[in-house]
Parts: structure tokens; C-alpha cells; sequence
């Protein structure tokens, strides 16, 4: 423990660097756009000394969220964790959501997004295999896509904080009688005439879910006034929430109906309009990390895919502490989320 001079001095100098506008370093990995398209801009990320070698990692962000969800700030960025590792990183960023984009519907991303993303970067990496690592809706649109389209250059899949079961996630189960009673139309009128969830109501939403924490804030600010990295961190997840990104208006309308009402995924398939996928088409080794505190991917929710994926080579379960966002790029997933997916890739890359 630091002397309490020394906490205050600290102290003293973070009050400073947030008045001088913050303690957190946002700048973003450097990088290189490799291909574009609709909902789509590719990067080939890149380390200063430009040392990446091996197969490719794919980070793939879910949507509403931002694709800095993976580069959150330095010093705690996935993305830079892997670059700095030496590996071949790429992240596919779905850009804004505008009004005009309320027709797309999930078949957009896992039919041209995902599929064009990754035989973009199995290209630029000289033909090989891709790694993908994904979090949350992003975890699901990859194994959609990898069991749909098994001819993709797919050698694994990390999903992270990514729910299966929409029942096992207690956060939306007082709204279930209500949407049962509508016959699950409550929701439709407003998200049609919105031409999908607006980035305000995400945000907002997003929020809601830790209340608790929000509420506290301003006095764990105060406790924490001379921790540097924590009050970055607050910083960084602010900076975060503050670019949410709209869904669009049919996608969101899936997302409701198939994955929340009907709760298609916890039994392995998902109709799209009478196109029937099963993560039974899944036959690449799959990691599966739920985040201890998450309130909206709980563990029973995640832990469900481990059941569902009976063609996968193999299958590892993990759990490591944070919430939704936490769990992949808290100040502890330093430790525990990327040590599993460094773990995981090493593995994977060596069997291959």
C-alpha cells in the first residue's frame, strides 16, 4: 500500500490529467483497411515493429456495440494484447446503422458480412485458416455462419459472453408474461415506426443493466481517486457506451422474435424465414467463456451452447470475473479472458 502523501500526490495528478481532458489512453491500435462494403470495413492490425506472423485472428464485434469494444483503451485492448503477442490480428467493424439500413435482416451478416470478412483476410494472410474471436451477438452471427457455410476458412471459434438460452437470462424474465399476453407484439410497433432500436435507447439500455454501478460511480470515483488505471478504465467504458450503434429495424425484429420470444437457439436451430440452421453444422474446436457477474449473458445462458455443438471437435467451457463487457476487457481479463483465448489459439494453431 502507498503512503497516504504518496495517494494524495497521485491522486492530485489524476485530477489533473482528467481536467486536462483524462487519464485514459483512447488512441487505437494502428491499422490497415484491407476491404470494404456494405456493414463492412476490414483491418489488418499492426504492430509497430511489424513482427504478426501465423494464422489469422478475426475479432468479431456483435452489433449496437462498438467495434472498440475489442480496443477498449491501451493498456487494457484486447486487440493490442494479441498484436503485441506477435499474431496476425484483423477486426471487421460494421461502421453506423443508419434509418436506410432497417430492411437488413440477420441473413445480411452471416450470408455477406462474415463470410466476405473472413475470405478477405484468409487472403491476405496468404490463404490460411482463420481464427475467429468474437463477443456476444458476434459469437452467434460466427457460429451461424461457420454452420451454414462450412466451405468458409474457419479453424476455430472463441466466443465470449455470448447467450444461448434466453430463459436462463433473469434480467428480461418480469417482461415475459407481457410479451407472452401481446403474443410478442408489444415490441413491434415501436421498433417498425424506429426502423429498428435507435443508438440512444441501446446506450441506455446498456446501462440500465448495471445500475447499481452507475449509481456508485461517483463515490467509487472518490475511493479510486488515486488509481490511475481504474479511473482510465471508467473513462474508456464511458467513452464506450457514449458510441453505441443503432440495430437495425428487421434484424432487431429477428433478434425478438426467433432468439428472445421463441427462444430458437437454446435448442440448437434458428428459423430465418423458414431457412432452418443447426449449430449441429459446427465442426470446428470451440471455446466457450462466460463472464461470473454478467447480468446479460449469464453463465447459464452461455454455458447452454457447450450442449449444442455435437459435431465440434472439441468444446472448453471457462468462466472468468466482469459483467457483459467485463468479462472481455475488465482490468481481470488481462489475466483470465485472454490467457484462455491465448491458450486456446496456441492450441489450436499447433494442432494445425
Amino acid at each position: 500500500m502507498a503512503s497516504p502523501p504518496a495517494r494524495l500526490a497521485a491522486a492530485a495528478s489524476n485530477v489533473v490529467g482528467k481536467l486536462r481532458g483524462g487519464v485514459a489512453d483512447l488512441r487505437p491500435v494502428p491499422r490497415v483497411l484491407i476491404d470494404q462494403g456494405p456493414n463492412r470495413s476490414v483491418y489488418r492490425l499492426t504492430a509497430p515493429d511489424g513482427g504478426a506472423s501465423g494464422p489469422p485472428i478475426l475479432l468479431v464485434p456483435p452489433l449496437a456495440a462498438p467495434a472498440l469494444c475489442f480496443d477498449l483503451r491501451r493498456g487494457c485492448s484486447l486487440a493490442e494484447h494479441l498484436v503485441d503477442g506477435g499474431r496476425r490480428t484483423y477486426l471487421v467493424d460494421y461502421g453506423n446503422v443508419a434509418f436506410s439500413d432497417r430492411r437488413l435482416g440477420v441473413e445480411h451478416w452471416i450470408d455477406e458480412v462474415l463470410p466476405r470478412a473472413i475470405r478477405k483476410v484468409s487472403e491476405d494472410a496468404g490463404g490460411q485458416g482463420v481464427h475467429l474471436v468474437a463477443w456476444c451477438l458476434g459469437g452467434i452471427f460466427s457460429l451461424l455462419t461457420t454452420a451454414d457455410q462450412p466451405e468458409l476458412p474457419i479453424e476455430s471459434i472463441a466466443t465470449i459472453a455470448a447467450p444461448f438460452d434466453f430463459t436462463a437470462i433473469p434480467l428480461v424474465a418480469p417482461f415475459r408474461p407481457l410479451i407472452d399476453l401481446t403474443g410478442g407484439h408489444v415490441l413491434t410497433p415501436f421498433y417498425r415506426l424506429l426502423g429498428g432500436a435507435p443508438s440512444y435507447l441501446v446506450s441506455r439500455a446498456f446501462r440500465v443493466t448495471g445500475i447499481n454501478k452507475e449509481i456508485t460511480k461517483p463515490l467509487a470515483i472518490l475511493k479510486n481517486l488515486d488509481d490511475r488505471d481504474y479511473l482510465a478504465q471508467i473513462e474508456a467504458v464511458d467513452h464506450f457506451m457514449d458510441n453505441m450503434i443503432a440495430y437495425p429495424g428487421r434484424t432487431f425484429g429477428q433478434l425478438y422474435h426467433r432468439f428472445f420470444r421463441a427462444n430458437d437457439l437454446a435448442e440448437g436451430t434458428v428459423d430465418l424465414n423458414g431457412r432452418i440452421i443447426s449449430l449441429a453444422g459446427v465442426k470446428v474446436p470451440t471455446l466457450v467463456i462466460a463472464g461470473e457477474n454478467d447480468t446479460i449473458a449469464p453463465r447459464p445462458a452461455v454455458e447452454r451452447l457447450v450442449g449444442l455443438l455435437d459435431n465440434a471437435p472439441s468444446v472448453a467451457f471457462k468462466t472468468a470475473p466482469g459483467g457483459h463487457l467485463g468479462v472481455l476487457t475488465g482490468r481481470k481479463a488481462r489475466h483470465t479472458t485472454w490467457k484462455y483465448v491465448d491458450d486456446f489459439l496456441a492450441e489450436q494453431i499447433a494442432a494445425g
